[in-house]
């Protein structure tokens, strides 16, 4: 009887330790080697998503809360400090192979980057896969050194600073808002081929020839580069100093004002059409005006100049009328803009008021005023062209006053510049009109008065001096009086 109880407790104790020794073998779980669907990973904002595939085994082993992770090296492949880069949703996994999708951290900039796939229940881990070249490229677009001129000059046995230009602009992203990025430098030595020179955002040149600067992607770098800058060393005389226009040549007005530059130099002073321009003495000059400028620029024991015809791409523009206009009652004035604007818009005003149904490029107008028309070129260079002009209402040479005036101020304004009479004396009535000075001299003497004395410059001796006139109508009623002509 002791011996039965005996057997029975080695056989349980023996499929106890079966049953436990297989739940230990299902709880193990292998992971296969990472294998990358990519060569080399140059993302950036526009596209940052790679995939991995791996298998695991058994697939029995993983509990219904486990997550894979997918955790990348360091640029140099070191995993002491691992970078999780993705984890999957609890039991979202369960069978193998498995793909799962990843992106890159902004800050990844390296060659030698490695992953491998972890699970948590059970804990599993692979090994390392093969190593991979990897760049966030934050900034992937062409930008610019030296304020983009494409020339340099230095005094034999100097040097000269080429820059990254900072700050960027809409037309420059300058790589250099971005501190975690780094620059190589190349000096060209064929058409298509190039030598490194140095590393930084800057570089110091004492060797003639053509440099230029990309940012440091490693094997991704592709679009964040410079434009090349010549380099050229003066030992005596003149060098050619390179204007360049930011706005281009032509340029176009509509956008502001255009930045001249010139290369780096110790001073500078501009001109205009050969002309000195005050205070013009930086290393840029903004204008928006056409014309030839020029620039002097001393390097040191020597020096450069250079030109540039700069050349206006605004529209022209012409109006058919004068600036002082007048009008008749009931006579209209026919406005007429002629232009090769493209697709010109105009927009007419009287008054500074914008008059509503004039949009088209003529206008009949009707009213005495100030007008105002402006067309705008509406694609290609966008710009605006003001003309203004004034209609006024015609002066009636034979207004019909009541009484005869006994002074005139002929001074331009307008008013009482002429000795205007009643109609009954005047062109047409057959009325004799004489006047004269107060020393009986006839300065004028007419039957068909125009209202128009004094037509000519009188000499006059004082400030207000007096002339005498005699009306005599056709049936010899007489009037007789003075006129104080006042100056």
């Amino acid at each position: 009887m002791y011996t039965t109880k005996i057997a029975y407790k080695l056989y349980f104790g023996l499929c106890f330790f079966v049953l436990f020794t297989q739940e230990q073998l299902n709880a193990q779980l292998v992971i296969g080697t990472p294998n990358l669907g990519f060569s080399q990973a140059c993302a950036s904002e526009s596209f940052n998503t790679y995939s991995t595939t791996f298998v695991f085994s058994p697939a029995s082993a993983l509990s219904a809360s486990n997550q894979f992770t997918i955790e990348m090296s360091n640029a140099d492949g070191d995993f002491s400090s691992p970078t999780v880069i993705f984890t999957s949703s609890p039991g979202s996994v369960t069978s193998s192979p498995a793909t799962l999708n990843f992106s890159l951290p902004e800050t990844t900039a390296g060659e030698n980057y490695k992953i491998r796939i972890k699970s948590s229940a059970p804990a599993a881990t692979s090994s390392n896969s093969s190593s991979f070249a990897a760049y966030y490229k934050i900034q992937d677009s062409p930008f610019t050194i030296n304020n983009l001129v494409a020339t340099a000059a230095y005094c034999s046995g100097g040097n000269y600073l080429l820059t990254i230009d900072n700050p960027g602009s809409e037309t420059n992203d300058s790589p250099l808002n971005y501190p975690s990025l780094t620059f190589n430098w190349f000096k060209v030595t064929g058409p298509t081929t190039s030598v490194f020179v140095a590393e930084g955002s800057s570089l110091t040149v004492s060797e003639e020839g053509t440099y230029f600067v990309e940012t440091n992607y490693g094997t991704c770098t592709s679009n964040s580069f410079s434009n090349r800058v010549t380099v050229s060393a003066v030992s005596s005389g003149e060098a050619n100093a390179e204007i360049v226009s930011s706005l281009g040549n032509p340029y176009c007005p509509g956008s502001g004002v255009t930045t001249l530059t010139t290369l780096s130099g110790n001073s500078y002073q501009w001109f205009k059409n050969g002309v000195v321009i005050p205070e013009a003495t930086n290393q840029m000059y903004e204008t928006n005006e056409s014309g030839t400028y020029a620039v002097q620029v001393d390097l040191g024991s020597c020096s450069a100049t250079g030109a540039i015809e700069l050349v206006s791409e605004l529209f022209d523009a012409s109006i058919n009328v004068s600036e002082e206009n007048t009008i008749e009652n009931d006579e209209s004035l026919y406005i007429f803009i002629t232009t090769d604007a493209n697709n010109p818009v105009f927009e007419w005003y009287l008054n500074d008021v914008l008059i509503a149904d004039a949009a088209t490029d003529n206008y009949d107008a009707t009213e005495a005023g100030l007008y105002k028309v402006i067309v705008t070129e509406t694609s290609g260079c966008i710009a605006s062209k003001e003309f203004t002009f004034e209609i006024n209402e015609a002066l009636d040479p034979f207004p019909d006053v009541e009484n005869i005036p006994n002074i005139v101020s002929p001074n331009g304004d307008g008013f009482n510049d002429t000795w205007i009479i009643p109609t009954k004396y005047v062109n047409g009535t057959d009325t004799n009109v004489l006047i004269m000075t107060n020393r009986g001299e006839v300065v004028l003497q007419t039957d068909n008065y125009l209202n128009n004395w004094p037509d000519t410059n009188l000499n006059l001796t004082n400030i207000n001096q007096v002339f005498y006139y005699v009306i005599t109508t056709s049936d010899n009623d007489t009037k007789k009086g003075s006129i104080t002509v006042v100056r």
